[in-house]
């Protein structure tokens, strides 16, 4: 099985009915909030390296983390210098995947064209005009995985890791099953 390595989870939750954004802005060190350019505060974490952002209504998602624990720590971090700012929040908010982003390596280059073929065009798109790589919908899990020619791999859409694993693990065993990666 080829190394997994998760790129980016994003996750959101809910903290609350109602986020005064100007004054956590005012009380967030290094906030970026312009209501004329994007409607939510943006707020960037060192450790672990994460970008949350913040919505009026509450809403929250963190974006940049590589697990579920920095997702987690970013979140309870975030929140727990705004409600030192005196907004009443919830602080255990029920935190959920979005998408997580990862990528793998094959091991050797593959023909794209003729993946492209033996797949069938129901599921694969492949214009390399447009695009370098040949993107595959799986069914299940329901994910999408960019292949390119270096056998380098990205997929995109799981909401867990084991969908990651288990989309990564049939891609290739359809591949060695049609004889197109050794």
């Amino acid at each position: 099985m080829p190394k997994i390595r998760i790129e980016n989870v994003v996750a959101s939750t809910s903290l609350g009915d109602e986020l005064d954004l100007q004054s956590i802005a005012l009380g967030l060190d290094g906030a970026e909030y312009e209501p004329e350019q994007f409607p939510g505060l943006i707020y960037r974490l060192k450790e672990p390296k994460t970008a949350i952002l913040l919505f009026r209504s509450g809403k929250v998602v963190c974006t940049g983390a590589k697990s579920m624990t920095e997702v987690e720590n970013s979140i309870k971090t975030v929140a727990q210098q705004i409600r030192k700012g005196g907004q009443k929040i919830t602080m255990k908010p029920r935190i959920e995947v979005q998408n997580i982003v990862a990528s793998s390596d094959l091991g050797s280059e593959i023909n794209l064209n003729a993946i492209a073929v033996t797949l069938g065009l129901d599921r694969v798109e492949y214009e390399p005009e447009q695009f370098p790589g040949l993107v595959c919908r799986i069914e299940e899990p329901r994910v999408v995985v960019l292949l390119f020619g270096s056998g380098k791999l990205v997929c995109t859409g799981a909401r867990k890791p084991s969908d990651v694993e288990l989309a990564v693990k049939k891609i290739t065993q359809e591949l060695r099953g049609a004889g197109l990666l050794r």
